[in-house]
């Protein structure tokens, strides 16, 4: 049964509280210092997007209520952290919404200790989820072909505490990351035009690509499983991501 197949991009929940504004008083590094408010505002959109059905199990719940999205968005943006939609994060480049990485984190049914490659890496909150979910066992290789965003997300990864758990490369993931394959997930979160060969090839028999296929304003999200040498696809439904740039991406 396809979980996602009524999917609608971008859904934001009903409107909360002003906690969202009320961030508390800033810390010396111009990050907000972890507060009520910002504790609210996070358990109050997650209690949302676990209503709504986005988030199914309690792993996944637990990662994002742990995960401060707040550290991964830009100061100007940090008033709408727990906003359920994409923000701006610089270079044309956005973090996504976080029902998006709460069907993205579902979809890939994490467990402690996998090996994830994600691919668009941004600001660096969604492999912090995925770390959360994946254990201290578990690791992730980001790949983000942005030099400024890619050292924005090393900061950030170590401000949240993912550092040990997340490696920031730089470079174009477009087709994947050989160095350290096979993965047992991989989650791309860019739109590619077709599911790369070369990312097919870099699974781990038994492990799932996620990854958004299409044209520049509407793809359809798939989960690509590997039986051996059989690749099997999903259809999880409707997405909207900025497009996969590289030699395997858009052009």
């Amino acid at each position: 049964m396809n979980r996602f197949v009524a999917f609608k991009p971008f859904v934001c929940g009903p409107p909360q509280r002003n906690a969202f504004l009320a961030l508390g008083p800033w810390m010396a590094e111009g990050y907000p210092a972890e507060g009520r408010a910002l504790k609210e505002a996070r358990r109050e959109l997650v209690e949302h997007l676990r209503r709504s059905g986005y988030i199914e199990t309690d792993l996944v719940e637990a990662a994002m209520l742990a995960v401060p999205r707040e550290v991964f968005v830009p100061p100007h943006n940090r008033p709408a952290s727990y906003a359920d939609h994409p923000l701006d994060i610089g270079h044309g480049q956005t973090i996504s919404a976080p029902h998006m990485v709460a069907i993205m984190v579902e979809a890939m049914e994490p467990r402690e200790g996998l090996r994830v490659l994600e691919v668009g890496g941004g600001s660096g909150y969604h492999a912090s989820v995925i770390a959360e979910a994946i254990g201290p066992r578990g690791h992730v290789w980001s790949i983000e072909r942005i030099e400024p965003l890619a050292a924005a997300a090393r900061r950030n990864l170590e401000l949240a505490g993912y550092a040990d758990r997340v490696t920031v490369l730089v470079g174009d993931g477009s087709c994947g990351w050989p160095e350290h394959a096979p993965y047992d997930r991989i989650s791309v979160a860019c739109a590619a035009p077709a599911v790369p060969d070369p990312m097919r090839a870099e699974l781990a028999d038994g492990g799932t690509l996620l990854i958004p296929v299409g044209g520049p304003y509407v793809q359809e999200l798939l989960r690509v499983t590997r039986r051996g040498d059989r690749f099997d696809v999903e259809d999880l439904g409707g997405c909207v991501f900025v497009p996969l740039r590289g030699r395997c991406g858009h052009s």
